[in-house]
């Protein structure tokens, strides 16, 4: 018997209609194996003191699977207290390109717009 990949119902995190659009057109134009999973995460750094981790990733011991608009997505149960509530966006002005991370748990944010504080 196959086994299964369990997955959390709540969704932590929200991926705009744009956000998923170019996330699953990096999948196709990287061709992204289908057992990688988009992962979000935060590391330690940035003039914030966080940064975003956004991309493409196999499933780790400590990740919780979930399931966003039809895009599979893991996140360590760490980073999930930075998280929670999020929305990921993508921008694609003339000044701007790329994705846009609006943080609701972030108490301080600098310019470059992947780097915050909580």
């Amino acid at each position: 018997m196959a086994e299964t990949t369990p997955s959390i119902d709540i969704q932590p995190i929200r991926l705009t209609e744009g956000a998923l659009k170019a996330l699953n057109k990096i999948r196709q134009d990287e061709n992204i194996p289908d057992d990688h999973y988009l992962r979000v995460g935060v590391k330690g750094g940035g003039c914030s003191g966080f940064t975003y981790v956004l991309g493409f990733d196999v499933r780790k011991e400590k990740d919780d699977v979930f399931e966003i608009s039809g895009m599979p997505v893991v996140m360590e149960k760490a980073h999930q207290l930075y998280l929670l509530g999020i929305e990921i966006d993508w921008s694609d002005g003339l000044n701007n390109r790329g994705f846009v991370f609006n943080n609701p748990n972030a108490t301080d944010t600098c310019g470059c717009g992947t780097s915050f504080s909580a």
